[in-house]
Parts: C-alpha cells; sequence; structure tokens
C-alpha cells in the first residue's frame, strides 16, 4: 500500500467510508491513481477522478454526506487548487458583466430538452417545497404558490425577476395574480424558450444584466441567483435592486447560501458545472444589505433540497439514454457527482437555501400590516373575553 492510499484510506475512515467495502457508501476504486490524485488536488481532484472512472460509489449521496459530516474537506482545504481560486478571487472580479454571462453560455445553454426532461412541468430549477406525499411537480407548483404569498402579489404590482431562468415564476405570478412581470436572464436559450412560453401573458423577458436594467416596480424576486452575483457585487447587486423598488417594495432574496463566508469558490464546482459562481453566507448579504433594506422574515428551506436534487437525479438518469449520444459518458458522470454530492451536501447541513424577505421603508406596507395584524388579533381576543364574560 502507498503512501498515499494509507493516507485517504485513514481519511475516509473517519467518515466510516471504506475502500472496496461493500456497503452502499463504500468507494470502489478501479485505478491506484485516485490517492494520489485526491491527495494532491482535494475535492477537485475527487470530482475529476470520479468523472474518469477511477472509482464508484452506489449511494454517492450517502457517501458524500458522511465525507462532509466528517467535514474531510477542510482536511484539503490549502491543496493548490484551493490556493489558487483564492487567489484568483483576490486580485480580480469574477462577476463582471463579460464574465457573467460564461456560466449562461457553459451551463444553462446546454439545451432547454436536456432541462426539460430533468425539471418539472413549471421548469423550476432552484429548490422545491414538499409537503408529504408530493411528486416534484406538485412541490414546485407548492413552491411558487409560496413565493407569490411571501411577496404579497395582487393584480396590477409590476414585478421584477431577476435570474427567470426559463419563465415559469413570470407565468405563474402573471396567470394566477395579475402581475406584470418582466424577467430578466443572461441565458440565450433560457431567453429564447421563455418568450414563446410566456406568451399571451402580461410577461416581457429580456436578455440582460441585473446592473443594466431600468425602471420602476412593485415587487423584485431573485429566486436562485446570488450564487451567481460573487463577494465583490454583492453590494452592488442590493443597490441596484434596491434603486429599481418602490419605497413601500419588498424584495425576496432566496438562494444557496454556505456556512462560512468564502471569497473563492468550490474548484470542481466552478470548473465543471457553474463557471465563475461562489455560494455566499447568510452573514455576507446581511452586511451587503445593510443600510439599504430591512430584512424583514427569513426562512431555511434547505432541507427540501436534498429531496428536489434526488428527484432531478432520477429524472435524469430515467432521461439518459435520449442523450447519451450526445453528450458521452463523461458528462453523465459529471451530473450524477454534481447532483449527488450536492445532496449529500444539504442532508450534511454544510449547504443550505435561505428565501430572505426585504423591504425598504420602515413605514412601509410591511409594518402597517403588522400593526393592522395586531389590531385585529387584539379585538378578537377582547370579543372572545366578552363574550366568555358574558
Amino acid at each position: 500500500m502507498s503512501r498515499a492510499q494509507k493516507i485517504v484510506t485513514n481519511l475516509l475512515a473517519v467518515a466510516d467510508i471504506q475502500i472496496n467495502g461493500t456497503r452502499p457508501w463504500d468507494i470502489q476504486v478501479h485505478d491506484a491513481r485516485f490517492f494520489s490524485r485526491v491527495l494532491a488536488s482535494g475535492a477537485l481532484g475527487f470530482g475529476e477522478s470520479y468523472m474518469e472512472d477511477w472509482w464508484d460509489c452506489i449511494a454517492l449521496d450517502e457517501m458524500c454526506y458522511r465525507a462532509i459530516r466528517a467535514r474531510l474537506d477542510q482536511r484539503f482545504a490549502f491543496r493548490l487548487p484551493n490556493l489558487w481560486a483564492l487567489l484568483t478571487a483576490l486580485v480580480s472580479n469574477q462577476q463582471t458583466r463579460h464574465r457573467s454571462r460564461i456560466v449562461g453560455r457553459v451551463h444553462y445553454d446546454l439545451s432547454n430538452d436536456f432541462f426539460e426532461a430533468m425539471l418539472d412541468p413549471n421548469m423550476q430549477y432552484s429548490c422545491a417545497l414538499f409537503a408529504e406525499g408530493d411528486d416534484l411537480a406538485a412541490a414546485q407548483l407548492r413552491k411558487l404558490e409560496w413565493i407569490c404569498e411571501r411577496l404579497r402579489l395582487r393584480h396590477g404590482l409590476r414585478l421584477l425577476d431577476i435570474g427567470c431562468g426559463w419563465g415559469g415564476l413570470a407565468r405563474y405570478a402573471a396567470r394566477h395574480y395579475g402581475c406584470q412581470v418582466v424577467g430578466i436572464t443572461i441565458s440565450r436559450e433560457q431567453f429564447e424558450y421563455a418568450q414563446p412560453w410566456c406568451r399571451g401573458l402580461d410577461v416581457e423577458i429580456q436578455l440582460r444584466d441585473y446592473r443594466d436594467v431600468t425602471g420602476r416596480f412593485d415587487r423584485v424576486v431573485s429566486v436562485g441567483m446570488v450564487e451567481h452575483v460573487g463577494p465583490k457585487n454583492y453590494r452592488t447587486y442590493f443597490r441596484a435592486t434596491a434603486r429599481l423598488l418602490g419605497d413601500d417594495g419588498l424584495f425576496l432574496c432566496q438562494g444557496i447560501c454556505g456556512n462560512s463566508s468564502r471569497l473563492a469558490p468550490d474548484p470542481w464546482i466552478t470548473r465543471y458545472i457553474f463557471p465563475n459562481s461562489i455560494l455566499p453566507s447568510a452573514a455576507q448579504l446581511m452586511r451587503a444589505a445593510e443600510s439599504v433594506f430591512i430584512l424583514d422574515d427569513v426562512k431555511n428551506i434547505g432541507p427540501n433540497y436534498d429531496q428536489t436534487l434526488l428527484a432531478w437525479e432520477e429524472n435524469f438518469r430515467r432521461a439518459w439514454p435520449r442523450f447519451a449520444e450526445r453528450y458521452g459518458e463523461r458528462f453523465r458522470r459529471m451530473w450524477r457527482f454534481y447532483l449527488l454530492s450536492c445532496a449529500g451536501a444539504f442532508r450534511a447541513r454544510s449547504l443550505h437555501a435561505f428565501s430572505m424577505l426585504f423591504s425598504k421603508d420602515f413605514i412601509g406596507n410591511n409594518v402597517r400590516d403588522e400593526r393592522e395584524a395586531v389590531s385585529s388579533l387584539h379585538a378578537d381576543i377582547g370579543n372572545r373575553s366578552t363574550a366568555t364574560a358574558g
């Protein structure tokens, strides 16, 4: 046994993961180069060696959950790919207007039929909201309704959807709440899909960066987009949103957050899945929103993301024969590693999905609504007391 094999084997044992073991979460190694690759490159080498078929695991999500819970990733924090990513992030802005479009071309422009096969009928590429008995379609519909209720949407309000994807939320808000919606995306494929899909509704889809939007809106929503903003731009992101929002408006920012504030992205994710993306922490977003917005409410729906990712992976697996020739085996393994490793991270509570509701004005609708609710509650209590006394 080589030195690298001993080190990696002992590290995995901390997470109760065995090399060539018999349990579903144990790793089956096909190529001994796996050990030195992981030792040299950490998480990047771990993912790349899986893509190259150097190892396998039946329950990849459970294995990743165990590794993350044991904090094995922290043992490789100072590997060269991590240090290079940090240095790059410190000296340059990886999410400029030009660079921000790269993720659209690399990821979201893969093909609309591919995402149709993986996602639900409303084309939601973010955390669903499951209740007992829900399938993916029902859970995503529940999420759409929940978002609209949180924003207190009603007929005639003007809504901006930053990072509108294929237009599912925009369609829902226009059709069921009578809103006038502007949706923006940096993906050409999403833009070309959403335009005809939203035809006949009061929805306008624009191919535009959030920093270039003009106009005035009653509500702003941004779901699964803050992950592409970057630490150097968080303040710009909130200020741009505040500039577009009326004084008594509401802004719902919903996205994936990590447990700690980071300046550099995950090397494997940024190289193969979401170029130039980085997950914020809740603290980073709060600091960026300070003196720009008031945080009215925050919910963590992250536990639902594990189930969402597993549902996507199941759809992907079923649809794969249609795409195998187009994308190839290396892509299949890459995509499977992406979906299932993220499921494991949410299960381990290393990742979260925060839904943050902001307002601009202390005396706006938010506070008035709360005062009215309190007055109503006091009146109800008084009525019940009078009835009881009588």
